[in-house]
């Protein structure tokens, strides 16, 4: 009788395990059968949560259910993350997070976080990009960001430039700028990117790093001017426009969303999501409406949204500590 106990016991989870694995397409046809959650670290109105909303609208329609959209700015994203990191991983909870979170907050934090973002989810694949544009002031007498360096290096002082926030994507893709293209230039901190371009605008900072929505305002009255932006290669809107990697090698920076879910969720439902979000941000509507806000979708699987997130860690980790130790901060 003893030696047949544990032979059952095995049997008996050896098929649970079977059954697990046999249902999980059953159970991602099904899905959702009922109202989804969004969480969001984007502030209410920001360009983030109107992406969010476009494609959770979308979705909404194609899966026939309601999605909700809880915003929970602050922290650095990890209000968000760990909102979404704690509840019933069914996925009927999805999580939406952005650059800064996995770029930015790991190492601020480093040390100090009871969450580990690279084990707590799993990601479903990308939302859509944000490049970050090169801007100056209408009386910079730069063409390109290659006259732009050479005018920073031979300025007594060096140059200045604004950016949304310390820390965050578009002051360090400045910095970066700065390392790779040996410019001499540094950061002014202002109170969010209205400030800082308003600055620009002005003539009190020549130079700003920023998503091309928050320079829209700037550039339809021309009071700045654009010269290169940092997306991988030309923009599909503005085929003329230099990436700043054709004269900065390796400069290539974006504030990203991605759709997340929690560790716990069935790799079907992942799947399924996956299919549906990059059927959703294909849709001509959507990517109209993603370019007036600065927004480039990426077709990528669940695997492929996992390898482009670990290399953008490896590229701004090292940026974030340089940064940190530049100002001190341990």
């Amino acid at each position: 009788m003893t030696t047949i106990r544990p032979v059952l016991k095995a049997a008996f989870a050896c098929i649970a395990a079977i059954t697990a694995v046999i249902s999980q397409p059953a159970l991602a046809q099904d899905y959702p059968a009922r109202p989804v959650t969004f969480i969001t670290p984007a502030a209410a109105g920001n360009s983030p949560d109107v992406v969010t909303r476009v494609v959770a609208d979308r979705l909404a329609q194609l899966w026939k259910q309601q999605i909700v959209i809880l915003n929970r700015p602050g922290a650095g994203g990890q209000i968000a993350a760990q909102a979404a990191a704690t509840v019933e991983p069914d996925g009927y909870t999805l999580y939406m997070t952005q650059a800064s979170t996995y770029t930015v907050l790991p190492i601020m934090q480093e040390g100090k976080m009871q969450l580990n973002l690279q084990t707590a989810f799993k990601p479903i694949g990308m939302v859509g990009e944000q490049p970050i544009g090169l801007a100056v002031n209408k009386d910079v007498p730069a063409d390109s960001a290659a006259e732009l360096i050479a005018l920073s290096n031979k300025t007594g002082d060096g140059m200045l430039f604004g950016a949304t926030n310390r820390g965050g994507q578009s002051h360090l893709t400045g910095e970066l700028f700065r390392n790779r293209g040996k410019a001499k230039i540094s950061f002014v901190h202002a109170t969010g990117a209205a400030a800082s371009l308003n600055d620009v605008i002005a003539g009190r900072i020549p130079i700003m790093f920023e998503g091309l929505a928050g320079l829209a305002p700037g550039l339809q009255g021309g009071s700045i001017r654009l010269l290169a932006v940092a997306s991988s290669k030309r923009l599909p809107t503005h085929p003329d426009l230099p990436t700043i990697s054709e004269t900065v090698p390796g400069v290539v920076s974006s504030g990203w969303i991605v759709l997340m879910a929690p560790a716990g969720v069935p790799d079907a439902i992942v799947k399924k999501v996956n299919a549906d979000l990059r059927k959703v941000v294909a849709m001509p509507e959507v990517q109209e409406r993603f370019h007036t806000l600065g927004t480039y979708s990426r077709d990528l699987t669940p695997e492929q949204t996992y390898e482009f997130m670990r290399s953008e860690e490896k590229l701004w980790w090292p940026v974030v500590r340089e940064v940190n130790k530049a100002q001190g901060v341990k």
